[in-house]
């Protein structure tokens, strides 16, 4: 059961509620607009409702609305407003029509869902908003025209308290319609008798049978109902039925049993590889202890290379640092998810979680970067701070700005406001480039991590190697193991992104990264250690670049999502979507290759100082 972290409002008979309006979203364009950038029906004075840095990044514009209601009071056929709409009006609102854009509510901190009844279980499924209109033709016509959902029937759920007379509200639905509404006399404002609306009748909207067509020039009279139905949903439960809108889609059968046979492949090549280890340990230990004069062979033979800094040591420890920075951000924002303190209720926090997170484990990637170049005997820690500071922030802003580029020259709500960049600017150097530093000096202020052999002068040669034991190989078959941990709850992790739905099994999630954090380990040593048999002893980046291979597939996987699940059709929306999926496919890398390095680091270190070396 999920709660919120918001204080109970309880409300007493005709208390006024304050509804208000959010963006325009649509799955079909990935571009949100501002509500009031069609022509809908405003109050007085538009007031902006303060919004958290997720908020923003999301594209969340929530403002007040001349939706007014009192608690426990039902209203029928209450006009909003009469508005005449031009050419350029109607052309927008046939365009939202047309890529389904749908109007998003907030009453009392719960989104507005539309109820729709599922005809293959008998069920009721939510929707989140409503549609602004729908495309539609005339009886006996064949042409398609828009048509604009201009009279909203509210619903309002409320649970009352058992020991007093007040309320909480615990729904929030809507059933738009399409009316073309007719008045008796002169035009009054919101003192009009409409004919097609009669809250006196027994049947409400007398006629419905004309809907409101889009079209320029033509006045469209925006009208409302609101009724309110006492439930016996709690409070603490009111978001149940919002986390239950992914529907059937879940198959927790298949995702535990995909689960399993991960840890069973795992704990099988665990087994595998520490028998095989303990017997090739124990025979060269009694090889020595007998003198025999047998050649040695296989990776003991590499000893004196193993450990020999790699090329392009620098860029090894830059990315390293950034994946230690990923980890933690992850790890601490998962804790908290699962804890329950980042709730879907809470819009924007889990967003605004990760950034300060991210900000904040900038002392910790300072540190292992520079930890591990000392070890590979570099000299110039400032050098290697900076390139931590600066590589993967960069990059990431560099391809936010074109993005947000794109979304400012579409004119949506999405793009990200000059003075929220300011702050995002501010928080890099600011704050996370000082705390890299300070990590930095503080890692390279500690001893050099020495190395249990002695590395030769000159470098050994490495032998020809069989084709499966080629380095582009090897890496693309390593990468398959830790994307195959992760990418049915890939699916949903996207589904919630691209096509707006709640994302809220942090549970779940957290075992995933877990296993996650296994297979990449795993599969890391183990083919390190046939790399070593094989005599090569170029196992920095490769440990590395195995597990972080999964990126590709992570990538790949992405693309074949876009042309399967979703119906994008726009340019800026397709590039938008490769964008950010290439930006979170490169911190895949280097989450999931900084596991698979320091799992080798820790294996080679172990094996090699385990046996007697002369």
């Amino acid at each position: 059961m999920m709660t919120t972290h918001y204080f109970q409002i309880l409300k007493k008979h005709k208390d006024p509620l304050l509804v208000k309006v959010n963006k325009l979203t649509s799955t079909k364009t990935q571009l949100p607009y501002s509500y009031y950038s069609l022509p809908f029906c405003k109050p007085n004075t538009i007031v902006d409702s303060a919004e958290n840095l997720g908020e923003v990044l999301r594209g969340d514009r929530i403002e007040n609305s001349p939706y007014v209601f009192e608690m426990g009071e039902p209203k029928m056929c209450q006009i909003i407003c009469k508005a005449k709409i031009d050419d350029k009006q109607a052309k927008e609102l046939k365009e939202k029509i047309e890529d389904e854009y749908r109007v998003n509510m907030i009453l009392d901190n719960l989104p507005l869902v539309v109820p729709l009844a599922r005809q293959d279980r008998g069920a009721t499924v939510y929707q989140a908003g409503y549609h602004v209109g729908v495309k539609g033709q005339y009886a006996g016509n064949n042409d398609k025209k828009s048509f604009i959902h201009n009279h909203l029937a509210f619903l309002v759920k409320y649970h009352k308290d058992e020991t007093t007379d007040l309320s909480r509200i615990v729904g929030f639905e809507v059933k738009p319609f399409s009316i073309n509404h007719q008045f008796e006399g002169p035009w009054n404002d919101k003192n009009t008798r409409l004919i097609t609306c009669d809250p006196h009748a027994s049947k409400l909207l007398v006629n419905s049978d004309t809907p409101q067509e889009v079209e320029a020039g033509k006045e469209i009279i925006f009208t409302y109902d609101v009724g309110f139905e006492e439930s016996d949903i709690k409070w603490a439960s009111r978001w149940d039925t919002y986390l239950l809108m992914i529907d059937d889609q879940i198959h927790w059968f298949s995702i535990v049993n995909s689960l399993m046979i991960v840890l069973f492949l795992s704990g099988m090549v665990a087994m595998i590889m520490l028998r095989t280890l303990y017997r090739d340990i124990s025979r060269y230990n009694q090889l020595e202890t007998e003198e025999e004069t047998q050649e040695e062979t296989g990776w003991k033979l590499v000893h004196g290379d193993v450990f020999r800094p790699p090329a392009n040591s620098d860029l090894l420890c830059v990315c390293v640092g950034t994946g230690v920075q990923f980890f933690g951000m992850l790890l601490v924002t998962m804790i908290f998810a699962v804890l329950g303190f980042l709730s879907p209720s809470n819009r924007g926090g889990l967003m605004t979680a990760m950034l300060l997170t991210w900000v904040l484990m900038g002392l910790f990637a300072g540190y292992a970067s520079s930890r591990l170049y000392k070890m590979l005997k570099g000299s110039e820690w400032k050098s290697i701070t900076l390139r931590t500071a600066f590589l993967f922030p960069g990059i990431a802003f560099g391809i936010f700005f074109v993005l947000n580029a794109l979304i400012w020259g579409e004119k949506s709500s999405g793009a990200v406001p000059f003075t929220t960049m300011f702050a995002l600017v501010l928080l890099w150097f600011g704050i996370s480039v000082p705390l890299v530093f300070v990590g930095s000096y503080l890692g390279f202020k500690q001893p050099a991590i020495e190395a249990p052999v002695k590395t030769n002068k000159i470098p050994r040669q490495v032998p020809e190697q069989a084709w499966y034991m080629n380095p582009a190989f090897t890496i693309l078959i390593g990468g398959i193991l830790p994307f195959g941990a992760v990418f049915i709850e890939l699916f949903f992790i996207l589904t919630s992104i691209w096509l707006h739905q709640f994302y809220y099994i942090f549970g779940f999630l957290f075992l995933v990264f877990i296993i996650l954090i296994v297979t990449c380990a795993e599969i890391t040593i183990v083919l390190c250690y046939f790399q070593l048999c094989s005599e090569d002893y170029l196992w920095w980046w490769r440990s590395f670049l195995t597990s972080g291979s999964s990126a590709i597939y992570l990538f790949l996987y992405a693309g074949f999502y876009f042309f399967t699940k979703l119906q994008i059709t726009k340019v800026v929306s397709g590039m938008l979507y490769f964008g950010y999926m290439l930006l979170a496919s490169f911190a895949f890398c280097v989450l999931t290759g900084t596991i698979g390095f320091y799992a080798c680091f820790c294996f080679t270190r172990l094996i090699y100082s385990s046996v007697k070396i002369d």
